[in-house]
């Protein structure tokens, strides 16, 4: 298993079928239960351990999905209200290494989450055909249309949630 990418890497989709978005949109909303399930009944000292050598710890991955699907869904709020918006990326890793995303506990994360992905699935099912068309312009990834924000993000919130799920099968703490 490849513990970088353990459902493999992402590959883009700009434009999506009906059934695709749906699909899509079903991840997005079953991110926070998924990363509850994950994280259920570990220690702080299981919390505190890297998913991989070198990587976050699984406290960290929590947080870090918390801050990338806040940032998901302006960038989509963007691109639903503005003419091509160019969005800010940040550096994903210093804010991993920020003390909020080291020490707090994950129920924050899980909680925003919770209510995060519900108005992020509010907004997605309102939107027509076209809105998934619309694009936004991200400094280091070019162009993007709204179908490939959501295919990215149901990849992310998907592949995290691996990480945290392979460490504990390799570990035996199911």
């Amino acid at each position: 298993m490849d513990l970088h990418y353990p459902i493999g890497k992402y590959e883009a989709k700009t434009s999506l079928t009906p059934a695709e978005r749906d699909e899509a949109i079903a991840h997005i909303a079953g991110t926070p239960k998924l990363m509850r399930v994950a994280v259920s009944g570990l220690s702080g000292g299981q919390l505190d351990r890297p998913y991989r050598p070198g990587g976050w710890t699984v406290r960290q991955v929590v947080h870090h999905v918390s801050d990338s699907h806040i940032n998901a869904y302006v960038r989509l709020k963007l691109a639903l209200t503005e003419n091509e918006p160019t969005v800010k990326p940040y550096d994903e890793g210093l804010w991993a290494e920020l003390p909020d995303s080291r020490e707090t506990p994950v129920e924050v994360s899980l909680a925003l989450l919770e209510f995060l992905h519900l108005r992020w699935g509010i907004l997605l099912r309102s939107l027509q055909p076209v809105d998934f068309a619309r694009r936004l312009r991200h400094p280091a990834l070019g162009i993007m249309t709204v179908d490939n924000l959501i295919h990215h993000y149901a990849w992310h919130g998907r592949h995290h949630v691996a990480h945290i799920t392979s460490l504990r099968q390799r570990e035996g703490w199911d």
